[in-house]
């Protein structure tokens, strides 16, 4: 077990040596990649030589903080009265080694090293991390059924944010730690799950129901005879050194696609709470104040605002993915462990810094893009709108319809004429509870 067989003390001072070297080998020095990160010809996905544990390879950040047991909350994200574990001043960066839970939770034996033996995967490729979190968590009693899943790592207080501020978050670098990742759809989850009394959804029949229905275990009350469906999924080098997730079927027949590698989760301490498992900390559902977001876009390059309740934003990141389509639909992406180098930026009101929309709602940005966000229920479930596509998609759209007329000049009747003819609204994910739309608007169509 990786606390004792460093000790906790030893094990922090050799994080904080990390941090000290992680300074001198930041994104605007040449790294392990070859390149700079100034010349934006970094590659979207490094497949470093070594498994990334706690403190080995390339670290990034100015800062650099791992996920032990005490620096992490197993289903649920951080409060505003929260502790913070690491303190930062703004504009600076750190490096945060995200944590998988695939292959630590309780419907896979909450044994990563035995679970991932069965895929061949050998001891040393096994994160000590994962395996420290799975068998020493202890700051609340986990409930398979009624927790999150996700290990989220955090809250990290950043100087001077305040509430009414927005917190710029931006991905400068994200590496997986592993070569293997894994996809799971589980029995009342995804996008076509039996609903809580055991009826069809609308639109389908019970026959279509994924997992299928006659598979489902959940009444025994064991989550290891649920009948839930977990894919292991390799990491290959395909053509021209591109980096795949692989998946057999057939028998002896494979499909690859390729590794876009981002934070399923990102966000700020939204709500106060009485208790660590409060429902409203649930990590499953997405908030104005981020969390479990889930757009695929956010990939290396991107930026990510959200609007901050509480002094020093506090901010958390959990439940890296390796690749993830647009709907998420079978209930995860492929997870993946990364290793993501994040700049956390506070920008104040009046200060052209972030777009005016992220001053009350999450907004996203990359090299190419601008992109709106659409929640169902953007007050993590207290208003009851569940999930319902089109409340997010009318919110998607007023979002960019404000971010046009406020920031770009735009009249609000072109603005909307805009969208309808050149923008594209994506479903970002429906399996949170919380579901989720993003527009997206091209950078190139202004530079005219």
């Amino acid at each position: 077990m990786l606390i004792s067989r460093l000790g906790r003390r030893k094990f922090l001072l050799a994080a904080t040596a990390v941090t000290t070297a992680g300074t001198a080998t930041t994104l605007s020095a040449t790294t392990a990649m070859g390149q700079t990160a100034e010349s934006g010809k970094m590659p979207a996905t490094v497949l470093p030589k070594e498994i990334l544990q706690p403190g080995k390879g390339p670290v990034h950040g100015d800062h650099y903080l791992p996920s032990l047991p005490e620096q992490v909350r197993w289903g649920y994200v951080p409060s505003r009265g929260s502790e913070p574990v690491l303190r930062m001043r703004s504009g600076r960066t750190v490096t945060v080694d995200t944590l998988s839970h695939e292959g630590l939770l309780e419907d896979q034996g909450r044994d990563p090293k035995a679970y991932f033996a069965d895929h061949g995967v050998p001891t040393r490729q096994v994160l000590d991390d994962a395996i420290a979190v799975a068998r020493d968590y202890k700051r609340t009693t986990r409930n398979f059924d009624v927790d999150g899943p996700h290990v989220v790592t955090g809250p990290i207080q950043v100087e001077g944010a305040e509430p009414g501020d927005v917190l710029k978050i931006e991905m400068l670098s994200l590496m997986p730690r592993v070569p293997y990742g894994v996809v799971s759809s589980r029995h009342g989850k995804g996008a076509l799950a039996r609903q809580a009394g055991g009826s069809a959804p609308a639109g389908i029949t019970l026959a279509e129901v994924m997992p299928p229905v006659s598979t489902d275990g959940r009444s025994t009350g064991d989550p290891e005879r649920y009948g839930n469906v977990s894919v292991f999924t390799p990491v290959r080098r395909g053509h021209g050194g591109a980096v795949n997730g692989v998946l057999a079927y057939g028998g002896s027949r494979e499909v690859a696609f390729p590794l876009r590698p981002h934070m399923g989760m990102m966000g700020v301490a939204f709500a106060s709470a009485d208790s660590l498992t409060a429902p409203e900390l649930n990590s499953i559902p997405p908030t104005l104040g981020g969390g479990n977001i889930d757009i695929n876009l956010l990939t290396q390059g991107s930026t990510f605002y959200v609007p901050v309740f509480a002094e020093g934003a506090l901010f958390y990141t959990g439940d890296p993915h390796m690749a993830m389509g647009n709907g998420e639909v079978a209930l995860t992406a492929m997870e993946g462990s990364l290793r993501t180098t994040f700049r956390l930026t506070v920008c104040k009101k009046g200060s052209g810094d972030a777009p005016s929309v992220a001053f009350h709602y999450p907004f996203a940005e990359t090299p190419d893009a601008w992109v709106a966000v659409g929640l169902s229920d953007p007050d993590g479930i207290q208003n009851g709108q569940g999930t319902d596509l089109g409340i997010a998609m009318r919110r998607a759209v007023v979002n960019a319809l404000d971010f046009l007329e406020h920031d770009l000049g735009m009249e609000r009747a072109v603005a909307y004429a805009y969208l309808s003819a050149a923008a594209d609204f994506e479903v970002s994910q429906v399996v949170d509870r919380t579901v989720g739309v993003h527009g997206v608007i091209s950078k190139g169509h202004f530079d005219h």
